[in-house]
């Protein structure tokens, strides 16, 4: 499965379903979505940039959480009041068997360069309350020196086997300010 955000309206990927959120993040292009090749029950958005559904008995979510220079959806005016918002409309969805992950545009350790310390407390709370753990914490960026703000959360009850950051471009052309993260585990 696939946790994808800042979607193209058009994006598909072979023999895999797909779940966006309802709400676009602008023309052509949707906030959050879901790619899985075995069976997706589409849930509720739980926030305008969170996409959700079930699979294998397993809830999905993928969100792209609020950063310095965000506007609409996020109506509060600090980054702060902008995170503390989305993570208490989350948090009943996040707690359980959950795997959550997404454009969290926060850095869990290490310098922050788009979120903040504020932020980082709240997301590191639900984290440790909603009883997930965040393999790809610890990884790089696509800008050098710089921990991810790409994130993926699962049980801890469940062994992670590894987590990799996979650069995101062909023959030396990036292909996006982000690149992808993957999380081996076994349930």
């Amino acid at each position: 499965m696939w946790l994808v955000t800042e979607v193209p309206s058009e994006a598909s990927i072979t023999g895999m379903t797909a779940h966006r959120t309802a709400h676009a993040m602008g023309p052509g292009k949707t906030w959050a979505g879901i790619f899985s090749s075995v069976g997706l029950a589409p849930q509720p958005d739980p926030h305008p940039a969170t996409a959700m559904a079930l699979c294998d008995g397993v809830r999905l979510m993928s969100s792209v959480l609020p950063w310095r220079s965000c506007s609409a959806p996020w109506d509060e005016t600090s980054l702060a009041e902008k995170m503390s918002v989305t993570l208490a409309r989350l948090r009943e969805h996040v707690e359980g068997a959950t795997i959550w992950g997404g454009d969290w545009n926060q850095a869990l350790e290490g310098r922050d360069y788009a979120g903040s310390a504020a932020g980082r407390a709240r997301i590191l709370e639900l984290v440790s309350d909603s009883r997930l753990s965040v393999p790809t914490g610890a990884l790089g960026s696509a800008s050098k020196g710089h921990r991810s703000i790409d994130h993926i959360a699962v049980p801890i009850t469940w062994d992670v086997n590894g987590a990799w950051r996979l650069e995101a471009s062909v023959s030396g052309r990036r292909l996006s300010d982000h690149d992808a993260y993957v999380v081996s585990v076994v349930r």
